[in-house]
């Protein structure tokens, strides 16, 4: 999916060098790796809580190294997590929000999942909604939209 291109952008070079100068507010959303269940088949195998504690501190610090504000929002997941989001979102101006791929894969994770792109659209309706797909792509998921 990092090879999709957004139908009103055409990628160049020049274009590339120049987005990784710009500063962004990127606002990265996930779930709290020890409340994840790593025996759900739907995940990929190997990973853990240590695991995806290393893969967002270096996805928040790929944002950083492009010049971007990046902040994170990691949620429970039950429905303290739209209400949790939406107080990050609040006074914020993000240009774009990923939902990491935890919240998004797990098929038990399905109506998690609408509250959070629902507490988006309505506390950030100008913000992109980007995806990634571990925490190591959350970069290229925002540099999508940005």
């Amino acid at each position: 999916m990092a090879g999709l291109i957004h139908p009103h952008r055409q990628p160049d070079k020049e274009n590339a060098m120049n987005k990784s100068h710009d500063t962004h507010k990127v606002l990265f959303v996930g779930q709290v790796p020890e409340t994840v269940d790593f025996s759900d088949p739907a995940l990929p195998p190997g990973f853990d809580a240590a695991k995806i504690h290393a893969g967002i501190a270096a996805g928040m610090q790929q944002m950083l190294d492009r010049g971007w504000q990046a902040d994170l929002c990691l949620v429970q997941p039950d429905e303290t997590a739209a209400i949790a989001l939406k107080q990050q979102l609040a006074g914020k101006d993000y240009e774009c929000v990923v939902i990491g791929g935890g919240l998004r894969i797990p098929p038990k994770s399905l109506l998690l999942f609408e509250m959070l792109i629902n507490a988006v659209h309505r506390s950030a309706p100008h913000a992109a909604i980007a995806f990634n797909t571990t925490p190591l792509d959350t970069a290229d998921a925002a540099n999508r939209w940005l």
